[in-house]
């Protein structure tokens, strides 16, 4: 497989990063909505103040994306980065894509002088987890996540 290139995805290249989007969703069981991602997504466009759109390329196909959120941290009183999203087309998962996705992530968060790099998976998604175990320095958060319905 060709060397992997992850880089901020720019305005002209939305439209490759939707597909993996709508992907992203359907595979957590959400419904996609093409303008509606478009219009989100954008404001993670290079520069944001809210956050950061990374793409990874292979031989120039767009086959992956995270998310990452700049956050706050009250129990650090730091700056922190939250990879909200992680998705690698499933063709060419295992290959180090997911990987690549998260050292750049961790760069970015590192360069923002954030405290840390965090981020969640589903616990049936074991795929994931393995991927997520095997990285250097990376660990299982003690915390319980909560949600509720808010619309």
């Amino acid at each position: 497989m060709a060397e992997v290139d992850v880089r901020p995805i720019s305005a002209e290249e939305i439209d490759q990063a939707l597909p993996l989007i709508a992907g992203y969703q359907t595979f957590y069981g959400a419904k996609p909505d093409t303008e509606r991602n478009r219009a989100f997504f954008s404001r993670f466009l290079y520069p944001s103040e809210e956050g950061l759109l990374l793409g990874a390329w292979v031989d120039r196909s767009l086959v992956g994306f995270a998310t990452l959120y700049w956050f706050f941290s009250s129990t650090k009183a730091a700056d922190s980065v939250l990879m909200n999203d992680l998705f690698v087309q499933e063709g060419v998962r295992g290959k180090g894509i997911g990987r690549a996705l998260i050292q750049r992530a961790l760069d970015e968060a590192r360069g923002r002088g954030a405290a840390h790099l965090e981020w969640f998976t589903a616990p049936d998604n074991a795929t994931a987890q393995r991927l997520y175990d095997s990285v250097p320095g990376a660990g299982r958060s003690t915390w319980f996540a909560y949600e509720i319905e808010a619309g």
